[in-house]
């Protein structure tokens, strides 16, 4: 008895006298790790405790190498919360969630477990990850809780890098702020959720370097990712998980992959070397100039030794100068998207992936069969294989712009980029065969093509004059009085020239898909808008009828007024009054022109809106589907007034239709319903997603496209389901005006816009009732989960796309005749 009692007492002595580390590498609920107490894993690797970074004096709890002599931090746990004393305490709670206390026993952080448990334990294992589990799983993998799932800024073998799509978790790395400073950086990186998954780091907001899509052996902008005596690693994705993970091939070998935080350098460190007291370094990115995002704009390859090193693909020209290349490359010649004979594609070597946001892909598709879907869909503008191991096999397809592209000399993936069919190379032979007959016709014909083409221009110009002036007269007998003679309407070319000082760049006013815009002041000083059609624009002849025509017949004081049009030669013109507070999208999107549109004004242009969108739906002669509902077409008056403008996709329905189905999807990519980018069906309700988007974007001050938030890369839709679902609306909600908004108003509004952009039409209620739901305090039914909030794309992944049309530069708005 004496012996028990003596061992119990020597235990409790060594414990309160223990030295620095606990020769230990768990705790129970019992125990506790103090400023006087460390865990160190089973076999000496990894070690727990405090610390203080750099010349810091508040403490954190970190992880770090045990058999390094210079401390080397691989993750802290409260990196956001610091404790500044030597109170802290690591415990596990009665209710099992591990817990760090500072002052006065408050918590610092805390971990939660997955499940209740009875005999929770905290273990540091060998790999450096920190775990909570049943103490009698001590074999088992079955973690409550696991350091791996929240990473800081280093990735440690065995650790993944990617999404839990089953739980919605996603583990990316980020940056500490400074040595002194572990808090979250500005550089991140991590796996951005597209329907072709890829290797992202961020700056902030803004996009600062990909590794490009991962091809079946590395990531396409990684030619260094090959075998090697280190490590492995290999790319994860299926239903439930999509991430990246390495592993030692001997374990006994030390590696880290590290986001810098002084300039967001992604580096593989291997093996320390004791001689020099620092790690060998295996790789890092970005490693030159043309790995900075998007250098070389659309269409543009970088390649290092060239000079410049921006040069175009074959078959495109540069846009700018050959200076500034942030404008890229245009086609040399467009192709015609109803001639499926017009285009073809061109296959080039050695090229890190283009940005993936949008596209397509799937795994089971051949190399063949992907060409024939590319080419059968006139917004594709590339495609190439998914995985390039065993030959190459799946498919995977570009819409829009192909932007961020690089060339290796050794490395990188073949890409097949679509371009005009006269510009793809041929069998040499044939080729001058086929030559020697052309030269030989081409001087007999040559003046007869002229003359023909000529003749084809003028009958072109003078059945559109004709058709305006019939549906001019028919519009006339069928609404009186109400309706301008679109005749009256005719500008002559002169009278714009002379207005805009002959289109000087002074006062442009900006450019869409469609062309420039100019500011311009009539002869008794009326000042207009001058919307200028572009030869090289995607949009011609059909849009312009159809914006004359229409904004001619709609009379609402929130849609935009048309004056006129110049319909002379070649030139397309419309002209509108002119709106001094340019479009939404120049206010909201914009941090210090934000702060002049105050809750009050927000509401105001909200309403306006839903009531423009309900007259063209509801109100007017004809049902009117606008069908491209976005900031930048909503114009601002003197009064702030909006005014919806840009009627040239818009579709009208007569009687009782509501609804259509269409091969030209149009419209812009951020803002279109599910059912529209996906199967080119549109009605009403695409209308009302639209101004759902709009209505969040309002709220919030961010795109919709191209959002980004440090805590997951689900776009402004899947954060704002996000924060509905855990009661956090409003984190939603610019700062600029929140803190002298109506708060109830807001949280409405924003309700609203959820129950606009579900997933399904049948749910997203008319513009009537949102109209309804703006203007009173009724209880408003619970919205469901919206569409294209999981991510970017991928609602769109398990789908065949539609032949759709091509889009335009900055806002990715899909048009009707060439795609660039």
């Amino acid at each position: 008895m004496r012996i028990f009692s003596f061992t119990i007492l020597s235990a409790i002595l060594f414990t309160f006298f223990s030295p620095l580390s606990i020769a230990i590498d768990t705790i129970s609920v019992t125990q506790s790790i103090n400023e006087n107490s460390t865990l160190v894993s089973e076999y000496g690797r990894f070690e727990l405790g405090f610390f203080s970074p750099g010349s810091s004096t508040y403490r954190y709890v970190g992880i770090w190498y045990k058999d390094i002599p210079v401390k080397t931090v691989v993750w802290v746990a409260n990196r956001q919360n610091p404790i500044n004393d030597s109170s802290g305490t690591l415990m596990i709670n009665r209710t099992g969630h591990v817990v760090l206390l500072g002052q006065k026993s408050t918590v610092v952080w805390s971990a939660s477990p997955t499940e209740s448990v009875q005999a929770p334990i905290l273990q540091l294992l060998d790999t450096g990850n920190l775990v909570l589990r049943n103490e009698k799983d001590e074999n088992s993998e079955n973690y409550l809780w696991q350091s791996f799932d929240y990473p800081t800024d280093t990735l440690l073998p065995g650790m993944k890098l990617g999404w839990d799509l089953r739980t919605g978790l996603e583990r990316r790395l980020v940056s500490w702020k400074s040595p002194d400073d572990p808090s979250p950086g500005d550089f991140a990186w991590g796996i951005t959720l597209h329907s072709y998954p890829e290797s992202e780091t961020w700056k902030g907001s803004n996009k600062y370097f990909r590794d490009g899509p991962w091809n079946g052996i590395r990531f396409s902008g990684a030619p260094e990712l090959q075998s090697n005596p280190l490590f492995n690693f290999k790319l994860v994705s299926n239903k439930n998980e999509v991430y990246y993970i390495f592993y030692l091939k001997n374990e006994t070998a030390k590696s880290r992959m590290v986001v810098n935080q002084t300039n967001g350098y992604i580096r593989i460190r291997y093996a320390w070397n004791s001689g020099t007291q620092s790690w060998e370094v295996f790789a890092s990115v970005p490693r030159d100039t043309c790995d900075t995002y998007g250098l070389c704009g659309a269409y543009g390859n970088c390649i290092i030794g060239e000079s410049p090193v921006c040069q175009c693909l074959t078959g495109f020209k540069p846009k700018g100068n050959f200076i500034d290349w942030s404008q890229g490359c245009v086609r040399n010649k467009p192709f015609d998207c109803q001639d499926k004979h017009s285009s073809g594609f061109v296959k080039i070597r050695g090229l890190k992936l283009p940005d993936t946001t949008y596209t397509w892909a799937n795994a089971s598709v051949n190399l063949k069969e992907c060409k024939a879907r590319c080419l059968s869909n006139c917004s594709c503008t590339g495609y190439t294989n998914t995985n390039i191991s065993g030959g190459g096999s799946g498919c995977a397809m570009w819409f829009g712009d192909l932007i961020d592209i690089r060339e290796f000399q050794d490395g990188g993936q073949d890409l097949y980029v679509r371009i005009h069919a006269s510009e793809l190379g041929a069998n040499s032979e044939r080729k001058v065969k086929i030559v020697v007959v052309v030269l030989a016709v081409i001087f007999v014909v040559c003046g007869m093509i002229l003359v023909a083409h000529y003749i084809r221009k003028i009958r072109a110009t003078r059945g559109l004059e004709d058709n305006i002036e019939t549906i001019a007269r028919t519009t006339n007998q069928n609404n009186g009085a109400q309706t301008n003679n679109l005749e009256a309407l005719f500008f002559d070319l002169d009278k714009i020239v002379e207005a805009t000082s002959n289109f000087s760049s002074n006062n442009k006013l900006g450019e869409g898909g469609f062309g420039p815009v100019y500011k311009g002041t009539l002869e008794d000083g009326q000042e207009i808008a001058v919307k200028r059609f572009s030869k090289s624009s995607g949009q011609g002849q059909n849009e312009f009828k159809n914006e004359v025509i229409l904004i001619a017949k709609l009379q609402h004081r929130n849609l935009v007024k048309l004056l006129g049009y110049c319909l002379q030669g070649e030139e397309k013109i419309l002209i509108y009054e002119y709106m001094p507070n340019k479009s939404l999208d120049f206010f909201i999107f914009d941090q210090t022109k934000s702060e002049l549109l105050d809750w009050s004004k927000r509401y105001h242009i909200i309403c306006g809106i839903a009531r423009g969108l309900l007259y063209l739906h509801q109100d007017s002669r004809l049902r009117i589907i606008h069908r491209d509902i976005k900031a930048s077409n909503i114009l601002l008056d003197n009064e702030m007034n909006p005014k919806i403008s840009d009627f040239g996709m818009a579709k009208t329905f007569g009687g009782d239709e509501s609804e259509g189905n269409t091969k030209r999807v149009v419209g812009t990519y951020g803002y279109m319903a599910p059912e529209y980018a996906i199967d080119g069906l549109f009605s009403m309700k695409s209308d009302v997603f639209s101004f759902g988007i709009l209505l969040l974007e309002i709220i919030s001050g961010k795109k919709n496209r191209g959002f980004y938030h440090l805590d997951h890369s689900q776009n402004l839709i899947g954060h704002a389901w996000r924060l509905w679902k855990e009661g956090r609306l409003m984190e939603l909600i610019n700062p600029c005006f929140k803190d002298t908004s109506n708060l109830s108003e807001v949280l409405r509004s924003i309700h609203i816009g959820l129950l606009c952009v579900q997933e399904h039409p049948e749910d997203r209620p008319s513009m009537s009732y949102v109209v309804v739901m703006l203007g009173s305090e009724s209880t408003l039914p619970q919205p469901k989960q919206p569409g294209f909030s999981l991510d970017k794309t991928n609602v769109a992944a398990n789908s065949s796309p539609k032949k759709s049309e091509s889009s335009s530069t900055n806002e990715i708005t899909v048009t009707l005749l060439e795609p660039r």
